[in-house]
């Protein structure tokens, strides 16, 4: 078996793409998408059907045109998300409007919306995660969706404290973003780092530990990968989201892939309790995470902007 069959034995293989063709080639369970990869998706020949009937569809709705512009691109989203459900057996995993991540009634109007969008589509939500930045607010949408049977991926994570209060919250599923941390370290120290030292392994396998120490059902899917070696150091967390190139080069690649992540033998630190001041501190304190956050709230909303342009001309 080469590396991705042998991964896919002990971890769930999710596509980080909007590429049908790469999804339907590399079989996986899941796929995620984001701003940024609808971006790239809206340039593809196979979805400019998608994007006419998105166009129209807004237009009938009506609206001012800020609107307009949403409305077109949550029904490219869901519609790109429908045909990837024809493709995986899981769920895909659709993102709030980055521009929300700092209010909660307007993220939980958001996800319903979606919601409603994809059972137009006849998507049942049992099939779809909503996937929401993990800011103290988004923790707290997310909270009272997963009470009324919409669950969540929170997003952009890349501290302790937000896995902690994800967890807390009763999320379904987090993203500790791996690759973003370690370009933060690279920068910061300058300083170059294997896949046994790489900072955001390490950070995923602290939480990962934590979560299964303590019975958290929520699910860690490590995200963000720069290389093979990062992904075949978590090889055994329960979910990994990986780009069509890192999957390529696993499916090419023979050589052997032990298991490193083992519940059973997961030995977290003390279990800990955040109110919204001690989450808010202990997020200061860290200032990679801040810094990641923010940056990545940012990026999503620009590439957000973008599609919403090129979806208005």
């Amino acid at each position: 078996m080469n590396k991705l069959e042998q991964l896919k034995t002990m971890t769930d293989v999710v596509a980080d793409t909007g590429d049908i063709v790469a999804i339907a080639e590399y079989k996986p369970i899941d796929a995620t998408t984001n701003p940024s990869l609808l971006l790239k998706a809206a340039a593809m020949p196979q979805y400019a059907g998608h994007l006419a009937i998105a166009k129209n569809w807004a237009k009938a709705e009506g609206g001012c045109s800020e609107q307009m512009r949403q409305n077109c691109t949550d029904k490219l989203a869901v519609d790109i998300g429908t045909e990837i459900l024809a493709i995986v057996p899981g769920r895909v995993s659709s993102e709030v409007d980055a521009r929300l991540s700092f209010d909660t009634v307007k993220t939980i109007e958001k996800a319903n919306r979606l919601i409603s969008l994809y059972e137009e589509n006849n998507i049942g939500r049992e099939r779809i995660l909503i996937k929401i930045a993990s800011t103290w607010e988004g923790i707290r949408a997310a909270e009272q969706l997963e009470q009324r049977g919409i669950n969540c991926n929170l997003t952009l994570l890349f501290g302790f404290s937000q896995a902690v209060a994800c967890a807390e919250a009763g999320v379904f599923l987090i993203s500790p973003f791996v690759g973003r941390i370690l370009d933060w370290y690279r920068s910061a120290t300058g300083e170059n780092y294997d896949a046994q030292t790489d900072p955001g392994v390490l950070s995923v396998k602290r939480i990962y530990d934590y979560y299964k120490t303590h019975g958290y059902k929520t699910v860690v899917m490590g995200a963000s990968f720069r290389n093979t070696g990062e992904i075949e150091s978590l090889a055994g967390c329960d979910r990994l989201t990986i780009s069509p190139q890192l999957l390529q080069a696993l499916s090419e690649d023979d050589g052997s892939l032990p298991r490193q992540l083992f519940p059973d033998s997961a030995n977290g630190e003390d279990k800990v309790h955040q109110s919204e001041s001690e989450f808010r501190w202990q997020m200061n304190e860290d200032a990679m995470a801040t810094q990641k956050l923010a940056e990545g709230i940012r990026n999503f909303t620009g590439d957000q902007i973008i599609l919403e342009g090129l979806l208005s001309n």
